[in-house]
């Protein structure tokens, strides 16, 4: 009998690379940190994290997407609900956080829920608040601090690079996929 699993059995989208699907795995205001378990498409509570911050956005990833961290592309969707876990979410994509997660390439998509009016009028990144955009980069260069690991946020870039950091990793998939 064939498993499940939203990595591989829930489509991108049909819009791609403007509008994805997005599978939530971390709910907006959250301190828990679930992860998809690969093998089972289930997701399993990887940690608590150790700092007191909260997830400044709803985390998830993208389906049939594959980086070189051995992951599905992450993306955090803005919206003015907490998303529930594993829940599918067309969401306009507007930019692009370039980050290294221990010297590695650890980008995340930012893009905001298709059905929610209060975001779906952004367009790009640059129409973000300033605030905002501080948060985002505060948010992910502490939460690991207290385990005593190191992210740095290097940048964030408008659309048009997040679409070719989303494109490539659709032919990184094909390619995971074809190895399998």
């Amino acid at each position: 009998m064939a498993k499940f699993n939203p990595w591989h059995h829930v489509s991108p989208g049909e819009n791609t690379p403007e509008i994805v699907n997005g599978i939530i795995e971390i709910p907006s205001g959250s301190r828990a940190k679930y992860e998809l378990d690969k093998d089972s498409g289930l997701l399993i509570l990887d940690r608590v994290l150790y700092s007191s911050v909260y997830y400044p956005a709803n985390y998830g990833f993208i389906p049939k997407t594959y980086c070189e961290d051995n992951d599905p592309l992450d993306i955090l969707i803005l919206s003015q609900i907490d998303v529930v876990p594993l829940c599918v979410v067309p969401a306009r994509v507007i930019g692009v956080m370039r980050m290294l997660d221990n010297g590695e390439a650890d980008d995340k998509l930012i893009a905001v829920a298709e059905g929610d009016p209060s975001v779906n009028h952004i367009h790009n990144i640059d129409e973000m608040p300033p605030h905002f955009i501080s948060e985002l980069r505060n948010f992910f260069e502490d939460y690991k601090k207290l385990e005593k690991k190191t992210v740095v946020v290097e940048d964030f870039q408008d659309k048009e690079t997040a679409m070719r950091i989303l494109n490539e990793s659709f032919e990184m998939y094909k390619e995971y996929r074809e190895k399998k």
